[in-house]
Order: structure tokens, then C-alpha cells, then sequence
């Protein structure tokens, strides 16, 4: 073997003796090149394109030149190709080469280079550095501070810094996917110019695809009838929403607001946060930074996967000026801009004109009123769309064939497409926090039920209030003070011996307690009083929370309601604006 070979490289399908080794040894290779997890999520997007092409061996590499290393490997090994070591990938004739990002030394693959942009086109401004090194991450130039302000910084993606090396295009290609970024590209670096190509946008194409499932994306999220979601969205660096930059204080100052103003039955939360949140500072870390906000029923969305799901299933969005937020506000869904960044964007670009124009966030107001506004009076505007791409639902026609082009092999017969969209896990929402739970009764009989996380949260029109408490929280006083204790678990669970022995159990080592609850399905529960009886309550497939009826039957009997009658009748119950009915039926036990 030659004397550079190292221990480290590939031999099979690539390599000095790869013929002898491979099954199918005559194909065309491809490129992935991973800089990081956000760059490696817009290759994901299209390397489907090359699905059930025998003529055609993909191939995987990392460039080690982002500071955003972590979840890279993880990410690699899910997508199941080979993986070269990057000095191996430099030495190795490709037919294709994919990146999503500028880092690293692209000039030096042997073969040709495609770049795509990770995001909605490219916007940001980036300060020149002290240092001559190229960098990290997205491939920028990494200043030496990150609180510099790039307000005269070349565009990244449209500046010779990252388009030429040596005075030549390191892409053979630059996709770009409306032709206002051609002509700023023009003006930026007229010499990478010819090697543009028009090819629409992957992402903004599977959004649009999946807008029919936005139902089943939103039951996919517990997002029960009647009930809002509300998504929070934040790239990364410090002028973020996430970020501590300019507004130190504004994620802790909106995460307590929205916990604590919006009732839990009227409003679902969610965040996207930009993966380089995630990986740069560790997800147990995001975690422990947004657990008490989690426990309050903040749900954290994967953010390789599953945020655009969010997206198409959001009914507003409360974001900054990275790229997700103009994907929302692109596919129709209002946007409240939290942290505008405005020194970090092209001031010619959509992205920046976008958040001169979207409704600014105001702590100052009630958040309720605000979010209720911005969807009562919110209009589509066309021209977002227009401008994320102008070749919607044609991106893989148009990258495949440019692909193809440059492999210099005909395309396949069939049409080619995305993927799409994935449904996502079943993540219901369930505040382990103690939630102060205000009823009051209708003539009807339907009793009218409001829950809030904060106990001082304003409510009229509500006759009595409990307590209502996981009997896992953190807050392990409120168990003391509890009115009603519940847990989600399985009915077979032989931990907890089943419904009617563990509401039996809870309610002998708590005597205060007036109301035990087994969650057993997304739909049901089996509840106990501390009169004895046991009731299995049910509702029709996602309508109203199990633990919501329970306070409402608790409600009833706190108005002098019966148990006989609500066996009789149904339960009737009235939270987030809709009125549902639950079966209630008498349990041996």
C-alpha cells in the first residue's frame, strides 16, 4: 500500500484495493460534506434524490472546521453511508460534491462542488475578522468576539471571502433559489455570478407539501381543539431570541410570561431552537436551561426533524430573525418578532425587509392579547413565498437535474421527489407543575373550567378552585396542600398495581386529597373520590384532556353535583372556548 495511507481510511467502497473488496465497484460517487448538524439537515433534504439509482455511491465526510462539532457523528452514523475522514475525502475522485455550507477547504475536492444554502437564501452579515482563517461553522470568518457587531460585514454565501479562492469559484455550482440573490451575488462577487443556477428551495418545498397534514401534526402535539399553538423559535449567537446579547433578559422574561398568563387549556407551546444551540452548548444543558418551562408544558421540538412539522401546525409564531421564522411567516402563519438582529441581516435581502415589517413583540402588553391579535388580524402576504423560492414545489426536478448534469449521466426515468414530511411522535402536554384550576356551573350543568400554572392569574366568572398536582413534581409542598393528585402511566404497569390500587393507595397516604387520578390514555382516565367510588371517564378521541375532565367532575361535586347523576348523563365541560362531554361510568374496586 502507499505510504500515506492511514490506518483511519476507508478501504471498502473507496480505497486502494476498493475493487477488490466492493460488490458493486463501478459506480458514481457522491459527496455529502457535513460541516455541522443545521448543514447536514439541508443535505438530508436532497440526497433522497438519489434514491434506487444503482448507478450512484454515496458517501459522507466532515470537514472538522465548525466549532459545532457535537451530534455530527450521531447524525452520520443514522444516515447509514460510508463516512471518509475529510484528509481521505480530499485524496478521493468524486463525480459529485454536496455541501450546505462554506467551511473548510472546498476547493481542494477532486471533483465538481455544489453548494446549497442551509437557510432561506443568504442574509446575514458577518464581521471581518482580525484573523485570516477561515472558519467554523456556517464557514464564515469568525470575529473575535461573538458580540461584535456585523452591521458592515460581508454578506456570508454572496462575498468573495467564502465564494473564491485564488480569484476562482470554489462551487461549480451556487444554488440560489429566487433571482433577487442573483442579482445581490452580482453585485457582491461578479465572478462566482455564472456558476449560479436557480434551483428553488428543498425545505421550503416540503413545508408547502405537508401544509393538507397540518391537522395530524397538531394532534401529533397534543394541541387539543380549541387550544392555540404557540411556537417559540430562536437561531443561534447572541442577538438571538435565545441569546444574551442585546437583551440579556428577554427569553427568561417571555418564558415566565407565557407560562404563567396563558391558560393551559387555550394555549400548546413549543420551540425550535437553532441546532447550534443545541449541540454548541449540549442538550442536557437546553434542557436544564428550559426545565421549569418544560415542566410548565413547553415541549421542545428535535431540531433536525420535526420543526417544520411545528411550523405547518403553529397558529403563531414568536421568533427572531433567523431563517425559521421566515419559513413560518412564508407558509401564512403570523410571527411576533422578539429580537429583530437587525445589524446582522442584508438590509437588501427578504429575510431583513421581513423583520423591518413583522409585528414587534411587546412585553409591555398582556402576552394573551397580543398573540390574539396578531392571528385575528393576520394576512397571508404573498410576496414572502414568492420571494423563499420561484420555483415552489419544483426544487428536486431542478437539483436533480443539475446533479445529473455534473455527474454527467442521464437522470433516472421516474419523476423525482422529496421526502416527506414525517409524522412526528405523539408528545402530549402534561404540566408536572401544580396548576391552580378555577370551576364554575352553567345552568346547564356544564361546568366551565379555566387551569393556569400561576395561581395569581386573573379569572371571573369561576365559583370554587383546586389544586391539582403531579404526584411526581418538583414541588413536592403542593402534594400537602393537593385537592387532586394525578400520574399518566399504564393500566399494566406492575409498578403501580393498576388504576384502582394505586388511587386506593394515594388516597390512604393522603387524607386531604379529595380526588386521585390514573391517566390512562390521551382520551381517558380512571378516577377515584374519597368517597370510594371509582369512575372510568372517557371522551371521544381527542377532544378534551382526561385531567381536565377529572377537575371538572370535581368541580361538579365541589357545586353539589352527584356521582349517580354524572353516570346518568355524561359530564359536560367547557375549556379552551369548547364544550366537550365525557362518558362517566362506575368501577368495581
Amino acid at each position: 500500500m502507499a505510504g500515506d495511507y492511514r490506518a483511519d481510511w476507508l478501504r471498502v467502497p473507496v480505497g486502494e484495493d476498493a475493487t477488490r473488496w466492493a460488490t458493486r465497484s463501478d459506480c458514481h460517487r457522491v459527496l455529502a460534506i457535513v460541516h455541522n448538524v443545521t448543514s447536514a439537515t439541508r443535505l438530508l433534504d436532497v440526497l433522497p434524490l438519489f434514491r434506487d439509482d444503482l448507478r450512484i455511491q454515496l458517501l459522507a465526510t466532515c470537514t472538522g472546521s465548525s466549532p459545532f462539532q457535537s451530534g455530527v457523528a450521531e447524525l452520520l452514523a443514522t444516515l447509514g453511508v460510508p463516512v471518509l475522514p475529510w484528509e481521505q475525502a480530499l485524496s478521493t475522485p468524486v463525480s459529485l460534491a454536496l455541501s450546505a455550507s462554506l467551511g473548510g477547504e472546498l476547493g481542494g475536492v477532486p471533483g465538481p462542488v455544489v453548494v446549497l444554502s442551509h437557510g432561506v437564501g443568504y442574509n446575514k452579515r458577518l464581521a471581518t475578522p482580525d484573523t485570516g482563517h477561515r472558519t467554523p461553522d456556517t464557514g464564515h470568518r469568525t470575529p473575535d468576539t461573538g458580540h461584535r457587531t456585523p452591521d458592515t460585514g460581508p454578506v456570508f454565501g454572496m462575498s468573495p471571502e467564502w465564494l473564491l479562492a485564488d480569484g476562482e469559484p470554489v462551487a461549480a455550482r451556487l444554488v440560489l433559489s429566487h433571482p433577487e440573490q442573483l442579482a445581490r451575488l452580482r453585485r457582491y462577487c461578479p465572478q462566482a455570478a455564472p456558476r449560479a443556477v436557480l434551483a428553488g428551495d428543498p425545505c421550503f418545498d416540503r413545508l408547502l407539501k405537508a401544509r393538507p397534514n397540518r391537522e395530524r401534526y397538531r394532534r401529533a402535539l397534543g394541541v387539543r381543539p380549541g387550544q392555540r399553538l404557540v411556537v417559540l423559535n430562536s437561531t443561534w449567537n447572541a442577538e438571538s431570541l435565545f441569546g444574551d446579547g442585546e437583551q440579556p433578559h428577554l427569553l427568561g422574561a417571555l418564558l415566565d410570561r407565557l407560562t404563567s398568563e396563558l391558560p393551559v387549556d387555550d394555549y400548546r407551546l413549543a420551540a425550535v431552537l437553532h441546532p447550534n444551540i443545541w449541540h454548541g452548548h449540549g442538550p442536557g444543558q437546553v434542557r436544564a436551561w428550559l426545565d421549569r418551562a418544560q415542566r410548565c408544558g413547553l415541549t421542545l421540538i428535535d431540531p433536525t426533524e420535526d420543526w417544520r412539522q411545528a411550523l405547518v401546525a403553529a397558529d403563531a409564531v414568536i421568533g427572531d430573525f433567523g431563517s425559521v421564522s421566515y419559513y413560518a411567516a412564508a407558509i401564512g402563519v403570523p410571527v411576533l418578532m422578539a429580537a429583530p438582529g437587525a445589524d446582522r441581516l442584508d438590509a437588501d435581502s427578504p429575510v431583513a425587509e421581513f423583520v423591518r415589517t413583522a409585528p414587534p413583540l411587546d412585553l409591555g402588553r398582556p402576552l394573551a392579547a397580543q398573540l390574539a391579535d396578531v392571528i385575528a388580524g393576520h394576512r397571508p402576504h404573498p410576496s414572502l413565498a414568492e420571494q423563499a423560492s420561484s420555483a415552489p414545489g419544483r426544487s428536486a426536478a431542478l437539483l436533480r437535474r443539475t446533479f445529473y448534469d455534473l455527474i454527467r449521466i442521464p437522470e433516472p426515468d421516474r419523476p423525482a421527489a422529496l421526502e416527506p414530511l414525517p409524522l412526528p411522535p405523539y408528545r402530549p402536554a402534561r404540566p408536572l407543575i401544580p396548576l391552580l384550576v378555577r370551576t364554575g356551573r352553567q345552568p346547564d350543568g356544564t361546568v366551565l373550567l379555566r387551569r393556569h400554572v400561576d395561581p395569581a392569574a386573573p379569572a371571573t366568572g369561576y365559583d370554587s378552585s383546586h389544586l391539582a398536582v403531579h404526584e411526581d413534581t418538583l414541588e413536592t409542598h403542593a402534594l400537602e396542600i393537593a385537592d387532586l393528585v394525578f400520574r399518566d402511566g399504564s393500566p399494566d404497569d406492575p409498578r403501580l398495581g393498576g388504576p384502582a390500587r394505586w388511587t386506593a393507595e394515594l388516597l390512604r397516604a393522603r387524607p386531604h386529597v379529595t380526588l386521585a387520578v390514573f391517566v390512562t390514555g390521551p382520551d381517558s382516565c380512571v378516577l377515584r373520590v374519597r368517597a370510594g367510588q371509582l369512575l372510568d371517564v372517557r371522551t371521544a378521541p381527542h377532544t378534551a384532556d382526561p385531567l381536565a375532565c377529572a377537575s371538572a367532575l370535581l368541580g361538579w361535586l365541589a357545586d353539589g353535583g352527584s356521582v349517580r347523576k354524572l353516570a346518568a348523563d355524561g359530564l359536560w365541560l367547557c375549556s379552551g372556548g369548547q364544550r366537550h362531554r365525557a362518558e362517566v361510568t362506575p368501577l368495581e374496586g
